[in-house]
């Protein structure tokens, strides 16, 4: 019986060797370039103190990200909105889902010719993003502010057809993304998401006359496979995310240019 228990020891302790290691390892969290990463790599350091160990594996092609998370390369992803990860979800056939809101990248509003939208002239030339999401989003935001009123029908995707109410008879013009800066010299006021704005040296909290609300339909969220949804590790994830630390860390490093929706 002894010698049972003195072989059993040393598997013993192997086992739970082993099982603290795997208990360790450090969870893979996929991002890309951008406002995003940084915030992660804040998420990460605030999560270490909670023995949670990240890993942040970045990614130089956006849609690279889902692919990896279904297949196993990476634990879970924050980059881009519930939107887009269930289209493309559905298109690939990914089996991976939203757990969490994380940031707001915000579209907005901006004008060389106006302090303010209360200010907006009678058949005012606007000019929104020509392709199909940005047109999108710029007139949801449009009738977020009153000045247009779309079919109750269009959802998340309403085109210029779907213009049902305009009262102050604004001349809506689409022009290519990389054009909507230099359109800022004829047009009352442009709508740019956050992506060209930065690309400008545009700051939504700072510059435009107009913004996203932090709830937005096009919030970011935390997204990991489905079957680990309800997985310890991605509730203390969430928790740490959402603390007041990275809060802070957010309105400190971007004031109102990145907004927190939770």
């Amino acid at each position: 019986m002894r010698a049972r228990f003195a072989l059993a020891a040393p598997l013993l302790a192997i086992f739970l060797a082993t099982t603290a290691l795997a208990a360790e390892k450090p969870l893979r969290i996929g991002v890309v370039p951008g406002e995003e990463a940084t915030i992660v790599a804040h998420v990460r350091e605030v999560a270490a103190k909670q023995d949670l160990p990240l890993d942040i594996v970045s990614f130089d092609d956006a849609t690279r990200v889902d692919a990896a998370l279904a297949n196993g390369t990476i634990d879970a992803a924050s980059f881009e909105d519930e939107a887009s990860l269930v289209a493309r979800s559905a298109r690939d056939g990914y089996a991976i889902e939203s757990v969490a809101a994380t940031v707001t990248l915000p579209m907005a509003f901006y004008s060389r010719k106006l302090a303010s939208i209360a200010s907006l002239p009678r058949g005012a030339i606007i000019v929104v993003p020509a392709d199909a999401a940005g047109t999108a989003r710029a007139l949801i935001l449009l009738q977020n502010y009153a000045l247009i009123t779309l079919k109750d029908n269009a959802g998340l995707h309403p085109t210029l057809a779907d213009i049902i109410g305009n009262r102050f008879g604004l001349k809506i013009r689409r022009v290519d993304r990389a054009k909507l800066y230099g359109a800022l010299d004829t047009a009352s006021f442009v709508a740019m998401n956050a992506d060209d704005a930065a690309r400008n040296k545009l700051k939504p909290g700072r510059d435009s006359i107009g913004i996203e609300d932090a709830r937005s339909p096009y919030q970011h969220v935390l997204a990991v496979r489905t079957r680990d949804a309800k997985a310890a590790w991605v509730a203390r994830l969430i928790r740490v995310y959402h603390s007041d630390d990275v809060a802070h860390f957010i309105l400190t490093q971007y004031q109102d240019s990145v907004r927190r929706p939770w």
